[in-house]
């Protein structure tokens, strides 16, 4: 579509996102809001779990295990250091979980998984609402 043929809609869209780039403060050099840091942790945490996990079970495969523990070891490096490309990965993780999550309430057979199940929703969910803003941050450019 031409510049000059866009939709009314399109005008008051890209009012409301500049509006909500004008509240935006770029984060400063040692500043991590709270969902960064519980980003950091979630990453750390499912690292931890995954490689113990795997060292007590003993059918579990090593070399996947530990490709995806230097992933989470990434982006916890990447998150740590406000690094967008971090949080884009983490967000897309979170979209993954979302997305399984849900799913797997289609084939839950009792309370228990439900109420597991609508947890990770919640948790995940809102995580993934609070980083977006984060990122927004980030990437806003300074003042």
């Amino acid at each position: 579509m031409a510049e000059r043929e866009k939709p009314a809609g399109y005008a008051r869209s890209e009012a409301k996102n500049a509006e909500v780039r004008a509240t935006l403060t770029p984060l400063e050099p040692g500043e991590r809001p709270l969902p960064l840091l519980i980003a950091i942790g979630v990453a750390i945490v499912l690292a931890a779990v995954n490689l113990v996990g795997t060292i007590i079970s003993d059918d579990v495969p090593l070399v996947g295990t530990i490709i995806f523990c230097v992933v989470m070891g990434m982006a916890a490096y990447g998150l740590w250091n406000q690094r967008a490309w971090a949080v884009l990965g983490f967000l897309a993780l979170l979209g993954i979980i979302l997305a399984f999550a849900t799913l797997s309430l289609l084939v839950a057979s009792n309370l228990a998984a439900v109420a597991f199940c609508v947890a990770l929703i919640a948790g995940a969910g809102t995580l993934f609402w609070k980083l977006i803003r984060v990122l927004g941050r980030i990437q806003a450019p300074p003042r």
